[in-house]
């Protein structure tokens, strides 16, 4: 604040005041300028986040619609003949098989 001297004109009382209004106004004004430019950094943010989620939407509903036809392949091949039945059945063991021969292969290698 500024000091006050009991020897100051009232026109050097008012200038004080204004300087010290000016060094406030200036600070405020940084202060804004900050604000401004972070409320528009969050903006450009938010955009990005939304593009990228609404992309990532587009991703799990093409990968909605091919899982969808595997499994719609699978059960026709499950309901018809019995020669299909025994051709799932070994492929589902050769891949269970393979899966277990994988993490008995693998685990050494982690510890």
């Amino acid at each position: 604040m500024a000091e006050w001297g009991r020897g100051t004109s009232p026109s050097s009382v008012e200038q004080m005041l204004d300087e010290e209004n000016r060094r406030m106004a200036d600070g405020l004004a940084s202060k804004v300028t900050r604000l401004k430019s972070l409320a528009l950094d969050i903006d450009k943010d938010a955009e990005e986040q939304n593009n990228y989620v609404d992309g990532m939407d587009s991703d799990f509903m093409s990968v909605t619609g091919l899982l969808t036809g595997s499994v719609k392949r699978f059960s026709t091949m499950a309901r018809s003949g019995r020669d299909n039945r025994k051709l799932l059945c070994y492929v589902s063991a050769g891949l269970i098989g393979a899966f277990v021969v994988l993490y008995f292969l693998l685990s050494p290698a982690r510890t």
